[in-house]
């Protein structure tokens, strides 16, 4: 009667999560199956055949020295993204907290830059440093508008970390928001009438309190700033001089536009392995952090 039970529940439990499980294994685990197998091969993405080439595509990835100069800048991009991202997301949320007029319009209209694509979002900021920050520097004698940040391979890589921090921030702010509105109000009301003032009740209280939603923030920065690719071709399409060519942005060009797929797929699984183990210490950090708060 157990087993029967048993097999009763089972059916159930396969009838709702079933064809989930089914579309999760075949869209993500078979592709990301067949992945590491092309690693091991010379596939060049069109062709029917392929030859086994063992560790070949490994090796090269070694040698590879613009991956890793890729991958140094997206190293530094998600650095500076993250920081920014989380500062002015958490303190966009701190003071729509607040008692102020219009908070939910100001809410929204941080939210808004979230919900335009990266392709819409990179021309719409390329003709802003193109055009309008240019006749602006030009009209009110401003220099460093004086030209445009695109033309200028220094520069041209602050106009993705600006752009990216003015995509997100408005995302993390909801988080934030949502999680200091869960500190309850007598632990601050009392903490004021101990005599704290606003910055020792931040630094004491809130902080702390947050640190639940500073891991999901910080992840999802994470999460976005190392697979960032739709922005980066739109906005400066790895330019000038291939000086804000970001990792996906090369393992895409590698795969697809060299014709080299097996030697690209295995870039990529690297990639994916760097942010593997980038996340879990993140996660085991934050954790550790919040245990101890």
């Amino acid at each position: 009667m157990s087993s029967q039970k048993f097999f009763d529940k089972l059916k159930i439990q396969l009838l709702f999560s079933g064809p989930t499980l089914f579309a999760f294994f075949t869209v993500v685990i078979l592709p990301f199956l067949y992945g590491i197998y092309l690693t091991f091969t010379n596939w060049d993405g069109v062709s029917t055949s392929h030859s086994f080439v063992g560790m070949k595509n490994y090796l090269a990835v070694l040698d590879d020295t613009a991956f890793w100069t890729s991958l140094y800048k997206t190293m530094k991009y998600v650095l500076l993204t993250v920081i920014l991202i989380n500062v002015v997301g958490f303190f966009l949320a701190y003071m729509l907290t607040t008692e102020i007029r219009g908070k939910n319009l100001f809410r929204a209209g941080f939210f808004t830059p979230n919900l335009i694509g990266g392709i819409i979002l990179g021309f719409l900021w390329q003709f802003i440093f193109s055009n309008v920050l240019v006749y602006i520097g030009e009209h009110f004698k401003i220099g460093i508008f004086s030209s445009s940040w695109l033309a200028d391979p220094d520069k041209a890589f602050w106009t993705l970390v600006i752009v990216t921090t003015w995509q997100y921030s408005g995302y993390m702010m909801v988080i934030y928001i949502a999680g200091l509105m869960n500190i309850p109000k007598e632990l601050l009301e009392a903490a004021s009438i101990d005599g704290a003032n606003a910055f020792v009740r931040l630094r004491k209280i809130i902080l702390p309190l947050m640190v639940p939603s500073f891991i999901v923030c910080v992840f999802l920065s994470l999460q976005r700033g190392f697979m960032v690719y739709d922005l980066n071709i739109a906005l400066t399409n790895g330019g000038p001089y291939k000086s804000t060519q970001l990792v996906s942005m090369y393992v895409y060009q590698k795969a697809f536009l060299s014709q080299k797929y097996g030697a690209g797929q295995a870039e990529a699984f690297v990639l994916f392995l760097i942010v593997a183990i980038v996340t879990l210490i993140q996660v085991y950090v934050s954790k550790k952090r919040e245990v101890e708060a």
